[in-house]
């Protein structure tokens, strides 16, 4: 049984980090791809970092570019996101999410599996 968990929410001032982590269990070599998505108040669920597990590849929204960073332990075990310059527009809550398969792609409806998410607020 696939199960994603996410931490390290919170409250931050805008310019100001965070790191959300995402423990992941049950995944099976399968699934290659993982990522992070948001969801602003009254706004659909949008991606913010994919990884491919296999090749490494990362990909990133405009939005966030230069200022976000997706790592995964070795183990495949553990997902980050390292959220760097953050601003008032990256409030939301994140959620962590996996996906069977080679193709890593940004639509929120292919990924099978999902945390329950994790706050994050930016204020100035």
């Amino acid at each position: 049984q696939v199960q994603l968990v996410e931490f390290g929410g919170g409250s931050v001032q805008a310019g100001g980090s965070l790191r959300l982590s995402c423990a992941a269990s049950g995944l099976t070599d399968s699934y290659n791809c993982m990522g992070w998505f948001r969801q602003a108040p009254g706004k659909e669920r949008e991606g913010v970092a994919r990884i491919h597990s296999s090749y490494g590849n990362t990909f990133y929204a405009d939005s966030v570019k230069g200022r976000f960073t997706i790592s995964q332990d070795s183990a495949k075990n553990t997902l980050y996101l390292q959220m760097n310059s953050l601003k008032i527009e990256d409030t939301g809550t994140y959620y962590c999410a996996a996906r069977p398969g080679f193709s890593c792609p940004d639509s929120v409806g292919m990924y099978t599996h999902w945390g329950r998410g994790t706050q994050v607020t930016v204020s100035t």
